[in-house]
């Protein structure tokens, strides 16, 4: 039987315990005790990922050093403390990591599995795909991504993580995976604004398939294929993202166009990880000499630009072939 490890117990850390203790016991890292104390005693964890109820299979730990006896351990905490999470866990090197933060780092510009590489050994696969944590964990039925550069890790990945109900899709195009990810979150920003500010359906739909090629520009630029991007862990994520205030980071974008103030719209424990990716990954397309201007514009509402103006802007820009 295998056993998991789950590092970080925000909503999706939560929802992939509750779905793989169906496959194997899961050991459920929380920074935060009371997170830990509720969820082995009550069954359920109020902060993240309230009224739904946690299988018996799922044990919760504010120690690391339990994660150590895991066959498999997923690292679910956010993008930009991937780093720090990992240089003190002591994970043993031959255990496979999988990576479920979606973001870039900011410094560095590395995707996940970039940072990663730079401090463990150890074999790395990549969780991606449209996938709202409350509907796994009901065991509503999910199709995502599973991305490894290794094809036989990743067949023994998906085998030992898949549920009738939580279908893992295997690839071996971990770049495209990885941005796919990172930049649905910055384009379901700019959808909520599009909702919050009132500009219809027309607009979100324009939106979502101009966001799409900026997508496929990045990451054909970086790496990725195509038709990765045109996958579960690009369009589709981006579709269910940019669709639904289920979405943190669509719900941030309606506060934004509703306008709410960005520092109210952060606070609270939940991370909208689109907020820390935005300017890094125009900093990194700037690199890359890759024009994203929706994402650009979503930069620039997080650094306090006005929403009308951000809107004008992109509507005022040359008109040109498709």
């Amino acid at each position: 039987m295998t056993t998991f490890g789950v590092i970080g117990a925000g909503a999706w850390g939560t929802a992939l315990a509750s779905t793989l203790a169906g496959n194997g016991p899961v050991t459920l890292w929380a920074r935060e005790a009371d997170v830990v104390s509720a969820i082995n005693m009550s069954r359920e964890n109020p902060v993240f990922l309230p009224g739904i109820m946690l299988p018996a299979g799922i044990t919760a730990t504010t120690n690391l050093a339990d994660m150590a006896g895991c066959d498999i351990i997923l690292l679910v905490v956010p993008a930009q403390h991937l780093r720090a999470v990992l240089a003190s866990a002591a994970i043993p090197s031959t255990t496979p990591l999988v990576l479920c933060a979606k973001g870039i780092e900011a410094g560095s510009h590395e995707l996940m599995v970039e940072v990663a590489r730079s401090l463990v050994p150890n074999p790395i696969a990549i969780l991606s795909g449209p996938s709202f944590a409350a509907e796994v964990a009901r065991g509503l039925p999910c199709a995502i991504t599973l991305a490894c550069f290794d094809t036989a890790l990743g067949e023994r990945l998906v085998a030992a993580m898949a549920r009738p109900t939580f279908r893992l899709y295997q690839s071996d195009d971990v770049v495209g995976a990885e941005i796919g990810g990172a930049v649905k979150n910055v384009l379901a920003i700019a959808c909520g604004v599009v909702e919050g500010a009132g500009l219809g359906l027309n607009a979100r739909a324009a939106l979502i398939a101009r966001g799409f090629a900026e997508m496929t520009r990045f990451g054909i630029a970086r790496g990725a294929r195509a038709e990765t991007l045109a996958g579960l862990s690009g369009l589709g994520d981006l579709v269910l993202t940019c669709s639904s205030e289920n979405s943190r980071n669509f719900r941030l974008g309606v506060g934004l166009g509703r306008g709410r103030a960005i520092a109210e719209l952060l606070a609270g424990p939940a991370v909208a990880e689109g907020a820390a990716t935005a300017p890094v990954l125009v900093e990194a397309a700037h690199a890359a000499n890759v024009e994203m201007p929706i994402c650009v514009g979503v930069a620039a509402l997080l650094a306090g630009a006005p929403v009308r103006e951000t809107i004008g802007a992109l509507l005022a820009r040359p008109l040109k072939a498709e």
